[in-house]
């Protein structure tokens, strides 16, 4: 379990602190994370990875010559925002391009997205290269939806070594595709890791039993097996991952590079005895071992458990593999000496502007205000329970991140209503307050439901029902946009569709907002309720399958308490006749 911390909400960015203090001969901290405190004598492509915090080395400790230039780095298992991102990769672009790289998860690939589109349209050459080595994630013709797990690293070695080597953005970008393309992974677990503050693990295994196939994020594993010996784990790991070889490869003749992961509680002593078989069964079929890895090269908190990964090398990969790399995570090598540099961020205020509003604007923007504040309270008293359903098949942090998000959305709402800002101007600042520190999918989510919904009530004009409810309508249809997700995949979106066709009905119907609000409320419990019967089919929870049903889905259960909670402050809310 986590036993040293002070507020778990502030962890993360207190981790985050300490360690650019503890590793300033590598990185120096900028809002959203770390980059190089060092660079060489000529400009390079810069490499910038990233992901949730919990899983040191990865990804702060990663950035350093011949590997990372900068890590986003987000709260505990959620996503960084993609303002963090924006910030990074702006930060660490030398001129000559960013390659951004990080693991295959769904608020990881939004808020990238995110990112990427925002400094391509600034003028900036962005790219993207997912990580997907995680071989029981999904089948092998379905490569695109596999997780990244310990796999990071030696996508992240390859790229850097690349840049180093002074390659251009398509080769860098060629080449981090080619490791991941050779890259495979394969993870077990002995029990959960434990959340800092929180009073259980995100799963448990059943005593003498081991969890197969887990991600990094403390999702529980998709089988369970009784836990081997050492030699026995050797004999499973390399089973499995011989059984799917990337193309052209042949285990015969062929190179390879042994990555055995440790996860968090699982000692060196203990992973050295599992490699000793390992590296004996690689050989055994033909294969010579080159550069192998043992120890914590990707965790997750805690997590009693280990991973292996293969890389089949070629020459190129050979090259760049075996290049020297010096990062306070990981090294090899002696790195020719480089010079110390300081970025500096320009520092202008990023708070969105307060313009002018109607009278009756502001009167709702402080009704807005006083909402999300009663969110916030509501969501703190519902978060273990949302973490305890998000725990059965995904990873169990839904309930600390809305926790997160409504908090910020709660400050940043009071301050811009206390600073006279109309409807529009109060969700806009709360969106993006919650988007930035709650990150992950529901992140992006409930800062794309806020803004769009501030969008349709504007600043100025008059505030009707027909408003609240066109903006809710146009809020729902940016969320199936935006997370591809649609009515039973088990998601939000069982529950934001059912409110948004009811309260669009009742107010069409005549009905004041409050009880249209009130009706829709209603659609939408019921159908967060009915999501216990359904298989999750997209995010964390879909390569758990089976195991989500009798579960209703944490998503579409936040989502109505939020709305009966926003529905006793528009009882009475001006002018929404």
């Amino acid at each position: 379990m986590t036993r040293l911390f002070n507020d778990p909400a502030a962890f993360a960015d207190e981790m985050t602190e300490g360690f650019a203090d503890a590793a300033a001969r590598w990185v120096q901290r900028v809002p959203g994370g770390v980059v190089r405190a060092t660079a060489a004598d000529e400009p390079t492509v810069a490499l910038v990875v990233g992901g949730g915090s919990g899983h040191y080395p990865a990804f702060g400790g990663l950035v350093g010559p011949g590997l990372a230039h900068g890590a986003a780095m987000g709260n505990l298992f959620a996503s960084p925002s993609a303002q963090q991102v924006y910030s990074v990769a702006k930060a660490a672009d030398q001129g000559r391009g960013v390659l951004l790289s990080y693991g295959n998860y769904a608020g990881d690939v939004l808020h990238f997205t995110q990112a990427q589109d925002r400094l391509n349209a600034e003028g900036h050459d962005v790219r993207t290269v997912l990580v997907t080595d995680d071989v029981w994630s999904a089948p092998a013709d379905q490569q695109e939806k596999r997780r990244g797990i310990a796999g990071d690293l030696v996508v992240f070695k390859i790229a850097g070594a690349a840049a180093e080597a002074g390659m251009d953005l398509d080769d860098v970008e060629r080449l981090a595709r080619h490791a991941n393309a050779r890259t495979r992974s394969f993870g077990v677990a002995f029990g959960g890791c434990t959340m800092p503050g929180a009073d259980a693990p995100l799963f448990e295994v059943p005593k003498g039993r081991m969890a197969v196939g887990l991600g990094i994020h403390g999702e529980p594993g998709i089988d369970e097996v009784d836990i081997p010996t050492a030699e026995g784990l050797a004999e499973m790991f390399v089973a499995k991952l011989l059984e799917e070889l990337p193309d052209g490869v042949t285990v015969a003749g062929s190179r390879v590079v042994p990555l055995l992961n440790g996860l968090g509680s699982v000692k060196s002593e203990e992973l050295f005895v599992v490699y000793r078989t390992v590296h004996r069964l690689l050989d055994e079929a033909g294969a010579t071992v080159v550069e192998p890895e043992v120890g914590e090269l990707c965790t997750s908190f805690d997590m009693a458990g280990c991973s292996l990964t293969l890389l089949w090398l070629d020459d190129e990969l050979e090259r760049l593999w075996a290049a020297p790399a010096d990062s306070h995570g990981y090294r090899k090598g002696a790195v020719a000496p480089q010079r110390r540099v300081e970025v500096h961020v320009d520092e202008e205020d990023a708070q969105l502007p307060i313009g002018p509003a109607s009278e009756a604007s502001r009167a709702l923007g402080d009704v807005i205000a006083s909402a999300l504040a009663d969110v916030a309270q509501a969501l703190d008293d519902a978060a273990d329970e949302l973490g305890r359903i998000d725990r059965v098949a995904g990873d169990g942090d839904h309930g600390i991140g809305m926790q997160r998000g409504s908090h910020a959305a709660r400050d940043a709402g009071r301050r811009a209503s206390e600073a006279g800002a109309g409807a529009q101007t109060v969700l806009a600042h709360a969106a993006e307050a919650w988007s930035d520190k709650a990150g992950g999918t529901s992140g992006a989510i409930w800062a794309e439901i806020l803004k769009t919904v501030g969008t349709a009530l504007t600043d100025d004009e008059a505030v009707t029902a027909q408003r609240v409810a066109d903006g809710v309508r146009a809020a729902s249809d940016a969320v199936r946009a935006f997370g591809k997700a649609e009515v039973g995949d088990k998601t939000m979106v069982d529950a934001i569709v059912p409110f948004a066709e009811t309260l669009s009905a009742e107010v069409a119907a005549g009905r004041r907002l409050g009880d249209a609000w009130a009706a829709a409320t209603d659609a939408a419990e019921a159908a967060a309720r009915s999501t216990a019967d359904l298989v999750a089919t997209l995010g964390r929870a879909r390569s758990h399958g089976e195991k989500s049903i009798g579960t209703p889905d944490p998503g579409a259960v936040s989502f109505a308490l939020v709305c009966r909670t926003v529905h006793r402050a528009f009882v009475d809310a001006p002018a929404t006749t």
